[in-house]
């Protein structure tokens, strides 16, 4: 049976999982759609598959063809004001928010399960343009797992933040969009574990 949650009772439900449903106005959201509709976006390739999202990467990007992530374009200047608010809102310095990946998910469009790359701590995520479904399920995944999916309804300019379990103990998904969707994913690096 699975668990067809409010907001509140799926940041309730998943420790580090934390949403703002009104982080932008409606004028900074058309601002901002304006920017990304000018931004060199690409479909996504994982190895040999080409998603139909498309992607652009500052700061870094991951090569999934040999698992490491490499260098990646400067970050849009044009972004900058954003970055600043998310790290605010985050309660980290700016100069954390080390990656930037832009998403356009046409209607019909998913993403599926997953959890990010490694090399990356704390995930903040902008929603613009229109509403879109996250899915969450324990990871690893198995027949428990399938069980205990916990869904987050994420509004045009929302911003919701994995970090802690949220972000290591379980996976995401977008089910296939109904609308046409962008997301501005901000990512701090990860830290090396502490020795004793």
């Amino acid at each position: 049976m699975q668990a067809d949650l409010f907001a509140d009772d799926a940041v309730q439900s998943i420790p580090g999982l934390r949403y703002a449903p009104d982080f932008l106005s409606v004028e900074e959201e058309l601002q901002l759609l304006a920017l990304v509709r000018t931004l060199p976006l690409v479909p996504a390739k994982y190895k040999d598959y080409t998603a139909r999202r498309q992607v652009v990467s500052f700061g870094s990007s991951y090569d999934f063809d040999t698992n490491t992530l490499r260098p990646g374009m400067a970050l849009d200047e044009r972004l900058l004001p954003l970055r600043d608010r998310v790290a605010g809102w985050l309660g980290v310095d700016r100069d954390q928010l080390v990656q930037v990946l832009v998403a356009a998910y046409a209607p019909g469009t998913p993403l599926g399960w997953h959890r990010d790359v490694p090399d990356f701590e704390t995930i903040a995520g902008v929603s613009l343009g229109n509403a879109a479904l996250l899915r969450f399920r324990p990871y690893p995944p198995g027949a428990a797992a399938r069980r205990q999916v916990v869904q987050l309804h994420v509004a045009a300019r929302s911003i919701y933040r994995l970090a802690g379990a949220s972000r290591w103990a379980w996976q995401h998904c977008v089910p296939a969009v109904k609308a046409q969707r962008w997301s501005i994913t901000f990512r701090t690096p990860r830290q090396p574990a502490r020795r004793s």
